[in-house]
């Protein structure tokens, strides 16, 4: 294993470790998106079941959401070149988030997430690994504090119906560029859902915003990051007099 990939294998192993997130005959779906970190956290899902003393099995579900007529071919095709088991769920989400007025990328997740969730009750999957990473954390963070007057975000682990899924994060601790790094690394290639709404939303205007609040100082995404986990109830910081 090359020394980026030791690096994001230690942060994956960390998230695992102390949240509890992956235990003995687990049998986990893996959304894969295409996209370079659902791609990555499959590789190192694979990976680490040649060193680690447990065992869990996989299987990586693409939802095809009907953007791109070619996406689905492709993965599967990349599916079956690197072995993995795998379903291909094709649907129409991509008419119905068109038709959309409100937030297409909104109702876009939230019915992707249903067809997770009614694929893993069919293939006997209690948990469903997903690739967020701290930087979408963060980016979740502001999202509910501007937009939804909130202040929440991601879990490294969510239960849902009462504990009859939990979704996971292995790579919740992890940087996004880092993950980039190991991407090119391990030598796949990312494959275009050909959604329309990717690059103008609510979501890549806070990573501009942010982009530039890390430059003043390296310090403060990790600052931000720890300090989610770290509320103080009646602390009055020391910057204010």
């Amino acid at each position: 294993m090359k020394y980026i990939q030791k690096r994001l294998n230690h942060f994956i192993g960390e998230a695992i470790m102390r949240y509890g997130m992956i235990e003995d005959g687990d049998r986990i779906l893996v959304a894969v998106s295409g996209g370079k970190d659902s791609l990555t956290l499959l590789w190192f899902l694979r990976e680490r079941l040649k060193w680690i003393p447990i065992k869990y099995s996989l299987i990586a579900v693409y939802v095809d959401l009907g953007f791109n007529e070619e996406s689905g071919k492709r993965m599967e095709d990349f599916f079956r070149e690197n072995g993995f088991e795998y379903r291909i769920i094709r649907t129409n989400i991509a008419e119905k988030a068109k038709k959309s007025k409100k937030s297409p990328c909104f109702l876009c997740s939230r019915m992707r997430k249903k067809v997770l969730f009614e694929t893993a009750d069919k293939l006997g999957c209690q948990k469903i690994a997903v690739a967020h990473n701290r930087d979408d954390v963060i980016e979740t963070f502001f999202l509910n504090l501007f937009y939804g007057a909130s202040i929440s975000t991601m879990l490294p682990v969510q239960e849902f119906f009462n504990g009859r899924f939990k979704i996971i994060r292995p790579l919740y601790m992890a940087d996004e560029r880092l993950i980039k790094r190991c991407f090119k690394t391990i030598g796949w290639k990312e494959i275009d859902t050909g959604c329309p709404f990717s690059k103008e939303t609510k979501r890549s205007k806070i990573r501009e915003f942010l982009e530039k609040v890390y430059l003043y100082d390296r310090r403060i995404k990790e600052n931000i990051f720890h300090a989610m986990h770290n509320v103080r109830e009646g602390y009055l910081p020391s910057y204010i007099s």
